[in-house]
């Protein structure tokens, strides 16, 4: 188990040095074959909850050492490991004991005493030492300064509870394919494998505790996908009909695109920049049997991959800042900066604009994000509505949710999580 810890520790030194969390944990896993499966899982939970709350662990581990640690794999070592003692279900001799050799194994001579010192010392002190760091909002959330503050500025209601869901485990959503099977009919082959599962609006199900993918009835042959509810609205919003040519702009990794085909029978193109990603977008395809377009090209730039033929739909669900999905990528709180959003709100601008000349005359676009930043959302829309004479606002027909702020805003909840919609028309 020690050497789960040195993984963990290793991922998470690497976030903090800004790289991305699920490149790491993908190139650990491939150079350490060696890894049993719960193993593999055991490491990537115990990343995922180091991050989760590191602003909470630092400010504990500010408490227990003298001085600031220079050796980062120490450092990362003890967050890890104070982690597991504060939110994890192992025994704490086990934890502290695995850390110890953990540290032994780094060939530090100081580095086993420190790391038994400091673990003991937190199990001897862990309630005045927790209680002393949540004095601090800041460290009690876990989040950036910087992101506080938006929170707080934007949402001056409920800026504490969405922050607060932001740190928990995010649901697992599935999205039923109706072309293979009824949502009430999927749920009895749930419970008849023993998965505990209960129903979201007409397509989705609830399941009571995540399973491996393998362990879905028919997941292998399409009847299912994995989709977060909030997600699955965008299939519903764009309003598709049979035989419409439609445009999914930013499409991988596929699951809003498979939606689209599941529900119509549409001509449908999915389009994404990167390569790589729409390999993804052709596996989802395959997997569910359905058809598309795909084509490699940059939303904002039509003009390198479009043919001339108007679109009677577009989904344009846009690169943000991912800022309502946290709970599934911690690592966005630590590797985004303030400065990051009026960068993603200028690229958003681009592709806006660029879409909008290739949709037809009455048809419709839905620009959507995974943020709950205003700049990235309703002050984008507004802007562009400002600027475009052609273009208006629609209602949005929602199926049914706990967490929206506004028309438009899903807030993270424990059905779903954060997301932004706008549907707007050419007229």
């Amino acid at each position: 188990m020690y050497k789960v810890q040195l993984l963990a520790a290793k991922a998470v030194a690497q976030v903090i040095d800004g790289h991305n969390l699920n490149q790491i944990l993908d190139n650990l896993k491939r150079s350490h074959s060696e890894l049993t499966p719960a193993e593999r899982s055991a490491f990537q939970d115990i990343s995922y909850t180091t991050l989760r709350w590191l602003s909470r662990l630092e400010g504990v581990l500010a408490l227990l050492v003298q001085r600031p640690l220079r050796d980062q794999r120490v450092r990362s070592l003890l967050l890890v490991a104070l982690a597991q003692l504060t939110y994890g279900k192992s025994a704490e001799h086990a934890v502290v004991d695995h850390a110890v050799r953990a540290a032994n194994s780094l060939k530090l001579p100081w580095a086993k005493g420190l790391v038994n010192g400091v673990l003991r010392n937190f199990l001897r002190q862990r309630e005045q030492l927790l209680r002393k760091v949540d004095a601090d909002i800041q460290s009690r959330l876990s989040y950036p300064e910087w992101w506080l503050a938006k929170a707080k500025q934007q949402y001056p209601e409920a800026w504490e509870a969405m922050l607060a869901v932001g740190n928990l485990h995010p649901p697992m959503t599935l999205r039923v394919n109706r072309r293979k099977v009824g949502r009430d009919e999927y749920l009895i082959l749930l419970a008849q494998a023993d998965i505990q599962a209960k129903p979201l609006g007409c397509l989705g199900v609830l399941l009571e505790k995540p399973v491996p993918v393998e362990k879905l009835p028919k997941f292998g042959e399409g009847w299912v996908s994995v989709q977060d509810y909030g997600a699955q609205q965008a299939g519903f919003l764009l309003e598709v009909q049979d035989g419409m040519r439609v445009l999914d702009a930013c499409s991988a990794p596929g699951g809003k695109t498979a939606h689209l085909l599941e529900i119509a029978d549409l001509d449908l193109t999915a389009l994404d920049h990167d390569v790589t990603r729409l390999q993804k977008v052709q596996d989802n395809l395959r997997r569910l049997e359905l058809k598309a377009e795909v084509r490699e090209g940059n939303a904002a730039k039509p003009q390198e991959w479009w043919n001339g033929r108007l679109f009677d739909r577009i989904l344009a669900d846009v690169p943000c800042s991912a800022s309502g999905i946290v709970r599934r990528h911690p690592d966005i709180k630590w590797l985004r900066r303030d400065a990051d959003i009026a960068g993603f709100a200028a690229q958003q601008s681009l592709i806006l604009k660029g879409l909008w000349s290739t949709l037809a005359k009455g048809g419709k676009l839905l620009y959507a994000t995974c943020s709950v930043f205003h700049e990235e959302n309703v002050r984008q829309v507004d802007s562009f509505l400002a600027e475009t004479p052609d273009a208006r606002r629609l209602p949005l027909a929602w199926e049914q949710f706990s967490g929206l702020e506004k028309e438009g805003q899903l807030l993270p909840c424990e059905l779903h999580d954060g997301f932004y919609y706008a549907l707007l028309q050419k007229i």
